[in-house]
C-alpha cells in the first residue's frame, strides 16, 4: 500500500467552522476540497465560511472578551500549558495531518508540531509577566502609573506553509494577553488549524475565545471581519502584496496591525568560512520545509575564492536529498503545495539559465502525479539576475560571487524586503559587524536557523510591522493605559 492511500484515514480533524465553542456548517452550507499535494487527490471537504459567519465569529469573540480579559493570568497560563501538553501528546497524529494537506516530509511535520506547541508553552510562561510601571512625573507633584491592557478582539490570518506553528504563534500571545481571536487559516491547509482549535477547547479555553473560519472566500470574509466595529487588531502572515492590501483596509478603522510579510534572505559565505559548516547551515536555511519558508535562504553570495567549491558541495548535498510523498519512509523533501507553486519553480530556473546561470543539480520538472520539484542549485548567476529579486519559496539555490565584503553587503541589501539573513565566517568580530549592517530583522551568524519562540521574529522595510515570539510578541496584543494620580 502506498503511503498516500491511507491519507483519508488520517484526516480525523473537524471539518466544520468553530464559532462560539461549537462546530457548525457554513451559513449557506458551502464546502471546499482540500487536496493532497503528493497526488493531487482530494483529502477532505471543509466548510467554507461566509461573511455572515464572520460576523457571528466576531460577535462570539466580543461576547467572550470581558470574561477572558478578567481571567487571572495564572489561569490563562494553565490553559495554555494544557494545550501545549495536549499537542505534544498527539504529535504524530498532528504531524501526519500536516503532511496530508501541506505535503511536507514527515520529519519536517513532526518538527513543526513541536515548534508550534512550544509557542503555547512559552506564552503560558509569559502570561504572568505582563507588568506595568510606576514613576514620578519629572516636575513632581503626581505619579505616572502605566499598565498593559488586552487590545481586544484580534483577527488572525495565517499561511499554508506552517499551518500549526503560524496559528499558535498568534493564538498563544493573544490568549496570554487576555484577547479573544478569530482565526482565518489558509484554504490549502485548514485541517491543522481546526485540529489546534480542538486541542485548545479540550484544554479549557472558554467558548468564543478562539474561533476558526476556514473558507475559500478569503477576500470578502476578511474584509467583513476588519470592518466589524468590535475588531481592534489584525495579525497577518503572508505575502507583502496581500499585507499592503490589508493595511489599507485596516487604515479605514485605524486597527492595530502586525504584518509578517515576504522575505528574500541573503546567505553570505565569506572567504574564510568553514565550507563544511556553511553547507550544513545552507541546507537548513534553504531546505527547511522544502524551501517553502519566509526565512529560507534565497540568494547565496559566496566569495570568489570559495564560490565554485561551495556551489559544488551544496549541489552534492542537495542532489542527495530524497524527494517523495511526505509519509513515505526516507522522504526528505515533499511536494510543493500546489501546481502553481511548482510551475513557478520551473520559471525561476528557465529565467536564470536564460540569463547565464548553470544548473548544477535538479532544474527539471519530473513526470508523474503530485507537485514535486527537485532540489536545484544554480551557479554563475549574474548579480543583476531577475530571479534574485523574487521570493523563490521552493527548493532552488542561486549562487552569486562577490569579491569584497562591501560588495556583498551592497548586493544583500539591494532589496525592498528584509526579513532574515545568514553569514558564515570564522571571524566573529567581522561577522557581527556584517550582521549589524545587513538590512534585515534577524541574522543567523554561523547557523542556518533563526526562529525560536523565545525570540522576536520579524523584519524591516517591506517585510512587515511588529514582532512575533519573545516578550515582544505578547506586547503586540496589548495597549498601554496611563493613570495620573498623586498620594
Amino acid at each position: 500500500m502506498r503511503p498516500t492511500d491511507v491519507l483519508p484515514a488520517l484526516v480525523t480533524a473537524p471539518t466544520e467552522l468553530f464559532i462560539g465553542g461549537a462546530w457548525r456548517p457554513a451559513g449557506d452550507e458551502a464546502r471546499f476540497t482540500v487536496h493532497d499535494p503528493a497526488t493531487g487527490e482530494p483529502v477532505a471537504s471543509v466548510a467554507s465560511a461566509t461573511e455572515t459567519d464572520g460576523v457571528h465569529a466576531v460577535e462570539a469573540a466580543a461576547k467572550a472578551l470581558p470574561g477572558w480579559a478578567a481571567t487571572p493570568p495564572r489561569e490563562r497560563a494553565e490553559i495554555l500549558r494544557r494545550a501545549f501538553e495536549s499537542m505534544r501528546a498527539e504529535q504524530e497524529e498532528l504531524a501526519r495531518l500536516i503532511v496530508a494537506e501541506n505535503g511536507k516530509a514527515l520529519p519536517d511535520a513532526r518538527a513543526e508540531v513541536a515548534y508550534a506547541a512550544e509557542f503555547l508553552r512559552w506564552y503560558a510562561e509569559e502570561a504572568v509577566r505582563l507588568s506595568g510601571t510606576l514613576g514620578h512625573a519629572p516636575a513632581g507633584g503626581n505619579r505616572i502609573l502605566v499598565m498593559r491592557r488586552p487590545i481586544g478582539v484580534a483577527v488572525l490570518v495565517t499561511p499554508w506553509n506552517f499551518p500549526a506553528a503560524m496559528a499558535t504563534r498568534k493564538i498563544g500571545p493573544a490568549l496570554a494577553a487576555g484577547c479573544t481571536v478569530v482565526l482565518k487559516p489558509a484554504s490549502e491547509t485548514p485541517l491543522t488549524a481546526l485540529a489546534v482549535a480542538g486541542h485548545l477547547q479540550r484544554a479549557g479555553v472558554p467558548a468564543g475565545v478562539v474561533n476558526v473560519l476556514p473558507s475559500r472566500r478569503t477576500g470578502p470574509l476578511v474584509t467583513a471581519l476588519l470592518a466589524h466595529p468590535e475588531v481592534r487588531k489584525i495579525s497577518f502572515t503572508g505575502s507583502t502584496e496581500v499585507g499592503k492590501h490589508l493595511l489599507r483596509q485596516a487604515a479605514d478603522r485605524v486597527l492595530a496591525s502586525s504584518m509578517e510579510l515576504g522575505g528574500n534572505a541573503p546567505f553570505l559565505v565569506l572567504a574564510d568560512a568553514d565550507l563544511d559548516e556553511a553547507v550544513a547551515g545552507a541546507m537548513i536555511a534553504k531546505m527547511r520545509n522544502g524551501g517553502e519558508a519566509c526565512t529560507a535562504a534565497n540568494r547565496f553570495y559566496a566569495h570568489s575564492s570559495v564560490a565554485d567549491d561551495f556551489a559544488r558541495r551544496l549541489a552534492d548535498a542537495m542532489g542527495r536529498l530524497r524527494v517523495g510523498p511526505g509519509l513515505e519512509d526516507g522522504t526528505e523533501v515533499g511536494p510543493l503545495v500546489n501546481e502553481r507553486a511548482r510551475a513557478g519553480m520551473q520559471e525561476v530556473v528557465d529565467e536564470a539559465v536564460a540569463a547565464g546561470a548553470t544548473v548544477l543539480t535538479g532544474g527539471r520538472t519530473p513526470d508523474g502525479p503530485g507537485w514535486f520539484y527537485p532540489p536545484t542549485v544554480l551557479a554563475d548567476v549574474p548579480a543583476d539576475s531577475a530571479v534574485l529579486r523574487r521570493e523563490i519559496f521552493g527548493p532552488i539555490a542561486p549562487v552569486v560571487t562577490f569579491d569584497t565584503v562591501d560588495e556583498a553587503l551592497d548586493l544583500a541589501n539591494r532589496c525592498e524586503v528584509g526579513l532574515a539573513g545568514y553569514v558564515y565566517t570564522r571571524d566573529l568580530a567581522l561577522g557581527l559587524r556584517i550582521s549589524e549592517r545587513l538590512e534585515v530583522g534577524m541574522v543567523g551568524l554561523n547557523r542556518g536557523a533563526v526562529s525560536d519562540p523565545a525570540a522576536p521574529f520579524g523584519g524591516v522595510k517591506e517585510s512587515g510591522l511588529g514582532r512575533e515570539g519573545g516578550h515582544e510578541g505578547l506586547l503586540e496584543y496589548t495597549e498601554s493605559k496611563m493613570i495620573a494620580t498623586q498620594w
